[in-house]
């Protein structure tokens, strides 16, 4: 086999020039174009790693927006909540006290009430009392309605405060003695000179008959009256017994 070197030679050269080409029109514009594919291909790679980064990024944050509003939401439901309580306890407070006030009120109207009662009935019991008194001393005897007081009208009469005593003496006129029944003559002139004697001057008398007094006399001036009777005793025993029980009833 003969080689022929010339053939080669030429075949040689335009293999080369081929490739020359090739490389000149061919392979530049394809690498090119695949560099700039593939420089696209990185740029839409970075893009998207961009974007899934800013989405992840997005995520996160509607994430922590999601908790914190969650967060908000809970801390304003326990706070509505702490608020809701704070206003049961002190509309329950308030309804404690209030009742608490309302029964305690009502216990001081019940005390009040049975004090009230009390005194009432403790009035009731010494007027009564009283009356059963003034019915008994009632039977006292006519005879001694009036003796048996003599002297002690007259001692109370010299016992007056030296005013109204010295008044009694320069009164002018009869005094007036009051007495539960008529009074005889004896009585009378008894009563004149007990009287007489205590005041140092003769007396006038002008008699009245109160039977409300029961027993004993009344004596009435201008400036004094001088009372020894049975109604005016059990009128000072009722005022001490209802005076009495008014003050243990407070």
């Amino acid at each position: 086999m003969t080689i022929d070197w010339w053939t080669l030679a030429l075949q040689a050269i335009n293999v080369l020039v081929l490739l020359y080409i090739l490389s000149r029109f061919l392979f530049r514009p394809v690498v090119a174009m695949m560099a700039e594919r593939q420089a696209a291909a990185t740029r839409d790679l970075d893009a998207a790693r961009a974007a899934r980064a800013a989405a992840e990024a997005e995520q996160a944050k509607a994430t922590a927006e999601t908790a914190a509003i969650s967060a908000t939401r809970k801390d304003r439901l326990d706070a509505a909540t702490a608020e809701a309580q704070a206003q049961k306890d002190a509309l329950l407070a308030a309804a404690r006290a209030e009742a608490e006030a309302l029964r305690a009120a009502a216990a001081t109207d019940i005390a009040r009430a049975r004090a009230t009662a009390a005194r009432e009935d403790a009035d009731r019991a010494s007027r009564l009392a009283v009356d059963i008194a003034a019915r008994l001393l009632a039977r006292v005897p006519a005879a001694l309605q009036v003796s048996a007081f003599i002297d002690d009208l007259a001692a109370g009469v010299a016992a007056l405060p030296e005013a109204s005593r010295a008044a009694l003496v320069a009164a002018e006129g009869p005094l007036r003695l009051k007495a539960p029944r008529p009074l005889t003559d004896p009585e009378v002139r008894a009563c004149r000179d007990r009287l007489a004697a205590a005041l140092g001057r003769d007396v006038t008398l002008t008699l009245e008959v109160e039977p409300a007094l029961i027993a004993g006399l009344q004596l009435d001036a201008p400036h004094a009256v001088v009372r020894n009777t049975f109604r005016a005793d059990l009128d000072r025993i009722l005022k001490e017994l209802t005076h009495h029980g008014t003050r243990h009833g407070t």
